[in-house]
């Protein structure tokens, strides 16, 4: 990931972070939260979990579990946290295992009651609608195995209960955003009796599998770089990323979402153009093709000196993708008095009674012998009746 400061304030069109005049006038505030408290953070080793964790641990919380089905990237994440100037609380621990495994709920019953609940684990691509096994699989992860979690800290709860959530998730167009805003309506139910708190943001740059990690792929392996032309959309650093969930998690009031103040006439940004920032960085220039094949052409029998690099910018043309990007439905009651660059989503309960229902019908489903996206988007529509599916001729697996 680039991580030269002219480069990143060049692409997020701010020398600054974003959050840091809130952050900075918010650290006392935080940190009397903060460094008495026992922290579970599931999903931890992931691009926006591992850069939170990092903060957190900056700030010196009393304890800190780490859990992360990913073997690999939780050895690196405390051998990074391990070689830095970090001291490490004496309760800390991590745990390599996934959410709504059996394992995981062994964990629970196990260990002390946290004070603090951090959630990063979720499926995040609108790829995972390709078909119906990916699809259950993400809706498993972001709605059934977050329910039953959910039910399983009522017996326990914690002062504090935060799950990172996304812009997705407004006026959904793909059944991972609504999975999204289900997990949302999970989480502000009536009857739950801890804070709930949540973060809507926007594209984290070079996050991984996004596509401009995607761009950093493609030019180590001398591939072309792809993007869709009519696309655009904010992005924030993974520094601001984890402030934003620090923020919302230690100083959000029950069913408030936090959401990034941005200037959609400054701040959006095509993949295209990104695409043309990077090769710019790298001293080449786009050579623009029309299509797929001749792209993957060029890159073939380009030479190594050549300083131009094979890009094909089209028109998006994928199921879920919306084109522009939204953090609050114009119903919800959004505040702009408490921060300088955060909008406070005032969120009502949720109807207990459609999301039920929904989590029936989705545990139901799952068990079936068949699985159809039609019939998950119909329970997922029932408790998000925002949910406007947006079905196109091809999936993201079709996309070079």
């Amino acid at each position: 990931m680039p991580d030269r400061t002219e480069f990143m304030a060049r692409l997020l069109g701010r020398s600054q972070g974003l959050f840091q005049q809130d952050f900075a006038a918010s650290k006392d505030r935080i940190a009397a939260l903060v460094q008495p408290s026992r922290v579970l953070v599931v999903g931890a080793a992931g691009s926006i979990g591992s850069h939170f964790v990092k903060q957190l641990m900056e700030i010196g919380p009393q304890g800190i579990c780490l859990v992360d089905p990913s073997e690999n990237n939780l050895v690196e994440l405390v051998r990074d946290l391990r070689s830095s100037h970090i001291v490490f609380p004496k309760d800390f621990s991590t745990v390599s295992i996934a959410l709504g495994t059996p394992m995981f709920d062994r964990f629970l019953a196990s260990v002390p009651r946290f004070d603090t609940v951090v959630n990063f684990a979720a499926l995040k691509h609108v790829r995972s609608e390709r078909d119906p096994f990916s699809t259950m699989r993400m809706i498993q992860t972001n709605v059934l195995d977050l329910a039953h979690w959910l039910d399983q800290l009522e017996k326990a709860p914690p002062q504090r209960f935060f799950s990172v959530s996304s812009d997705k998730a407004v006026q959904p167009a793909s059944l991972m955003g609504a999975s999204k805003a289900m997990m949302e309506r999970l989480m502000f139910l009536p009857s739950r009796n801890f804070t709930c708190t949540s973060a809507r943001f926007a594209n984290v740059a070079f996050s991984d599998g996004s596509l401009t990690h995607g761009f950093l792929r493609r030019l180590e392996k001398g591939q072309p770089l792809s993007a869709p032309r009519d696309i655009q959309r904010y992005f924030i650093s993974h520094e601001e990323a984890g402030q934003l969930c620090l923020l919302a998690c230690f100083l959000g009031e029950h069913r408030e979402i936090y959401i990034p103040k941005l200037n959609p006439d400054t701040d959006l940004k095509s993949f295209a153009d990104i695409a043309l920032l990077l090769l710019q960085d790298r001293g080449l220039e786009p050579e623009l093709c029309a299509d797929d094949h001749q792209a993957r052409a060029f890159a073939r029998n380009r030479h190594p000196g050549d300083t131009r690099w094979p890009c094909c910018f089209s028109l998006s043309d994928t199921s879920g993708e919306k084109p522009f990007e939204e953090f609050f439905d114009p119903s919800e009651t959004v505040d702009d008095a408490r921060f300088h660059a955060i909008l406070r989503v005032l969120s009502q309960p949720s109807l207990e009674g459609p999301v039920q229902e929904a989590i029936r019908g989705l545990c139901a489903l799952r068990d079936a012998p068949n699985w159809e996206s039609h019939t998950m988007a119909h329970w997922l529509g029932l408790a998000v009746p925002g949910l406007k599916h947006l079905a196109k001729t091809k999936n993201l697996d079709e996309k070079m």
